[in-house]
């Protein structure tokens, strides 16, 4: 695909009659508006004759303090272009989407099917406590093994292919516990589903992140977030009132979905350009941008092989990453990649240890043990954590990762103050008729918290900041890393419970307090920069005065 180039300058020469770039722009919380509902609607408008799709324009002039990418008074370009990474809605862009949360839904309904359906299932099928017990814990197990795989697995067959394979063995795991008539079945099937979701939480939001313009890309990744809730909300609701088999078989109609509408979406570009095939990623690039839209400054970014005549927007990293040897597991121990590695972990391990597994796997013993209603108070979360993901989308490219991230928190810690202090008040006899009440408020408030920016912004990063060159084997071991904390919480919560329900929410909640410090000291602002400039910053990064 050619480019209609009339008059370029590069950087370095004198223009200082070039005409000013032209940039066209949307407001941001209209973009993700107008993302959600096509989501929700699964439509989108064709694209007009003329290339407009609804966007506001704007002029920007010479040079922003902001723009990392260089002076583009220096460039003379006729007629207007696009800013890199910047570009509006699209329903290919839309219905790509779609499809890659259809296996983040799977995730939530595989998250919330055993709450639901534990006494039905221990009663048919004579299940004793411990039985139970392993048969929903064996999904870690599964997810560690797929998420360690996954990085490796989706740069060998693709984003697109580990998607499939994520679908084949969620689908056999559904198949297995439908037709269980015991616990070796039962154990086998919620092994294959762990396997399953372990992929499919690496490879959705690296997918969206790398298809996303960036001035949409928080708040498409965190659509991840949300169809999550959705599937746990959708299990907690219909398990109420169907069969644990029948409930089986609403897990796997997202994953159904899926496997019909794969084909018809494209591969990353950003993929496609890592293994060389430059023209397919340009193509996909256009499809997602729309056919009348100039996606030359973005292929530029992207494309290495465009540096002669597009030198006055690439980055000098690109040569940089280009030259380093790929797939070594040691590289990712060298310096240049040592502050991205620490962020990523370390989100994915504060965001585990910060109670939210065991908070969701025990949330009726909570409550029954606080002398609160288990079946109102787990309705009640299910309510709340689906308008709180929606907001999540709303906020994350409005406020910015950082602050959202801080927010959440601090909203996780106070939300654990009141549960630990309920709990003092109970075990005291102080208050014991307010105790419920704290209790149902502390968990609901850690629910929200969660939702809006922990929920999500520990995979955002990682599909933002990790660079091309170590993303699969990087995100794989982060994703490993976030299912072994996982588990290490979900099997001691229990115990920590039995040792002191107010001291494990104390401790909760120094947690989170280290956590928002984390966020603060550490982790960069990556709202409105392109995935090379991110990457770029990262790998040349300056500890902090």
């Amino acid at each position: 695909m050619g480019y209609k180039w009339r008059r370029i300058r590069l950087l370095g020469e004198e223009n200082h009659n070039a005409p000013k770039v032209v940039f066209d722009e949307m407001p941001q919380s209209m973009n993700l508006w107008l993302l959600l509902v096509q989501l929700i609607i699964m439509a989108g408008a064709e694209d007009g004759e003329d290339g407009s799709t609804g966007i506001t324009s704007r002029l920007l002039r010479g040079k922003q303090d902001s723009d990392p990418i260089g002076d583009y008074s220096n460039c003379d370009v006729v007629g207007a272009v696009s800013r890199p990474g910047d570009s509006s809605i699209t329903a290919a862009l839309v219905f790509s989407i779609f499809v890659a949360v259809c296996g983040s839904f799977a995730f939530g309904c595989a998250a919330g099917y055993t709450s639901p359906v534990q006494e039905e299932i221990m009663s048919d099928l004579s299940l004793s406590t411990a039985e139970f017990s392993l048969f929903g814990s064996m999904i870690t197990v599964g997810a560690f093994v797929g998420a360690i795989s996954s990085g490796k697995l989706s740069d060998f067959v693709g984003r697109k292919g580990a998607m499939g394979i994520s679908e084949m063995f969620t689908v056999a795991g559904w198949i297995s516990i439908v037709i269980s008539q015991g616990a070796w079945s039962l154990d086998i099937g919620r092994l294959l589903q762990g396997v399953g979701v372990g992929i499919i939480l690496y490879t959705a939001p690296i997918y969206i992140a790398e298809i996303a313009p960036k001035n949409l890309r928080g708040g498409s990744v965190f659509i991840n977030q949300l169809m999550i809730c959705l599937g746990i909300s959708t299990m907690f609701f219909c398990g109420t009132a169907i069969s644990w088999r029948v409930l089986g078989l609403i897990g796997i109609a997202p994953l159904v979905v899926q496997f019909l509408c794969l084909s018809f979406i494209p591969e990353s570009p950003r993929y496609l350009a890592k293994i060389g095939r430059a023209e397919e990623c340009e193509a996909v690039l256009q499809r997602l941008r729309g056919k009348n839209v100039d996606i030359s400054l973005e292929a530029a970014d992207i494309e290495v092989r465009d540096k002669l005549a597009m030198r006055w927007v690439i980055h000098e990293y690109t040569n940089t990453l280009e030259s380093i040897p790929r797939g070594n597991f040691f590289l990712l121990f060298q310096r240049q990649y040592a502050y991205a590695l620490t962020v990523v972990l370390g989100l994915m391990i504060f965001g585990q240890l910060n109670g939210n597994t065991g908070i969701l796997y025990y949330a009726s013993e909570i409550f029954e043990y606080a002398g609160c209603s288990s079946s109102i108070g787990s309705v009640a979360m299910a309510i709340i954590q689906l308008p709180s993901a929606v907001v999540g989308v709303f906020v994350m490219d409005r406020s910015g990762r950082r602050r959202i991230g801080m927010i959440s928190a601090a909203g996780c810690c106070f939300a654990c103050i009141i549960t630990a202090l309920s709990f003092v008040l109970k075990e005291n006899r102080w208050s014991k008729s307010a105790s419920p009440y704290l209790v149902l408020i502390g968990i609901l408030v850690y629910s929200v918290a969660y939702t809006i920016g922990m929920g999500g912004l520990p995979f955002l990063m990682m599909s933002e900041i990790l660079p091309l060159n170590i993303k699969g084997t990087a995100g794989g071991l982060a994703t490993g890393v976030n299912w072994f904390s996982s588990w290490v919480v979900s099997y001691t919560f229990n115990f920590l419970l039995d040792w002191s329900s107010a001291g494990t929410f104390f401790i909760l909640a120094g947690v989170n307090a280290l956590l928002v410090l984390f966020i603060a000291k550490v982790v960069p602002e990556t709202k409105g920069r392109t995935l090379e400039e991110i990457q770029e910053s990262v790998t040349h990064f300056r500890v902090r005065a």
